[in-house]
């Protein structure tokens, strides 16, 4: 269930990147009314592609906050599930087989040098 939840976020993110970059800036009218844009024969209208995208965008977001609530909280419910104790990594043992420890080296105390420094004869 979270993954296809998952799956739908990411694509309303990246329609939603999409719809943003297809809208024209504050700054575009400016260029329109020096007779730099002749929109008015478009699809939508002189300013119905304005008002499509601008609603389409915000459906788009409102479905990605539905989407982002309940990714949050599905993967709260499903964490607290899968936990099997609620103790902490430290107080949790290894358990390790003996095998795996080395074992210490037995040097008899005569054989060990007592200093690196040759002694003075």
């Amino acid at each position: 269930m979270i993954s296809i939840i998952l799956v739908i976020h990411v694509l309303l993110s990246l329609a939603i990147i999409g719809l943003i970059m297809l809208q024209r800036g504050k700054g575009a009218e400016a260029g329109a009314a020096l007779g730099g844009g002749g929109s008015s024969g478009s699809v939508f209208g002189a300013r119905g592609a304005a008002n499509f995208l601008s609603r389409t965008t915000a459906v788009l977001a409102t479905a990605f906050f539905v989407t982002s609530l309940s990714l949050a909280y599905l993967s709260s419910h499903v964490e607290m599930a899968s936990t099997v104790s609620s103790d902490s990594v430290i107080d949790q043992a290894i358990d390790m087989p003996a095998s795996d420890i080395p074992a210490a080296i037995d040097t008899p105390a005569s054989d060990a040098p007592v200093s690196d420094v040759p002694a003075a004869e």
